[in-house]
């Protein structure tokens, strides 16, 4: 990510309560605090961003948006999430782990969503490994908790023998805003304490 925030409006946001003026400019925190209540960075950020997930398809479609923004800007994600959870079968790990050929060509021609092709069979690779996991370790999450904590380097070498297109960026972005390495927000931020009140994996190391 991040850092590219826009005014682009999403209409379901929420004010999460008003940020400090002091946040540092270069974070996220400091970036989208001026911003409207319903922009779709600020909406992220408040509420999304380094809170734990709970929920192993939730947890797949933060990945696959994570994988799609690689070589683009946030805000494109952002606002094409939506369509992202409808091209991708409501990022169901079971229905995309069985995309075949006429799904991925579907999805290369959505215009709604990332048409490019190694991120489109990276998704549906990512789902079949995801079975896997599920019946070996019970969850993705599960898989996720049982080989934290683990430093970045150790994640990405994890990330790239498990799944396809998971780079170093990509696995750190993952993991900060799933709450499994630190730095989604700084202390400074007011959303620092909700995300810490749900005791992300990295506060319980």
């Amino acid at each position: 990510m991040m850092n590219d925030p826009d005014s682009t409006p999403d209409t379901t946001g929420e004010n999460a309560g008003m940020n400090p003026p002091d946040l540092p400019p270069e974070s996220y925190c400091g970036a989208v605090k001026d911003l409207p209540e319903d922009n779709v960075h600020r909406f992220y950020h408040d509420r999304c961003y380094g809170f734990p997930i709970h929920d192993d398809d939730e947890l797949f479609g933060r990945l696959v948006l994570e994988i799609n923004q690689a070589g683009l800007s946030w805000t494109t994600i952002l606002n094409k999430q939506e369509s992202f959870r409808r091209a991708y079968a409501g990022f169901s790990i079971r229905k995309v782990a069985g995309f075949d050929d006429a799904d991925r060509a579907r999805l290369l021609s959505d215009a709604g969503i990332i048409r490019n092709r190694l991120k489109v069979d990276a998704a549906v690779h990512n789902a079949r490994q995801l079975l896997a996991l599920q019946r070996e370790f019970g969850s993705f999450r599960e898989w996720l908790d049982r080989h934290h904590p683990r430093s970045l380097e150790e994640w990405v070498r994890l990330f790239k023998k498990t799944f396809r297109f998971t780079g170093g960026e990509i696995t750190k972005e993952f993991l900060m805003s799933t709450g499994y390495l630190p730095g989604a927000h700084v202390e400074g931020c007011p959303v620092f304490s909700t995300v810490a009140a749900e005791n992300p994996p990295w506060m319980r190391r």
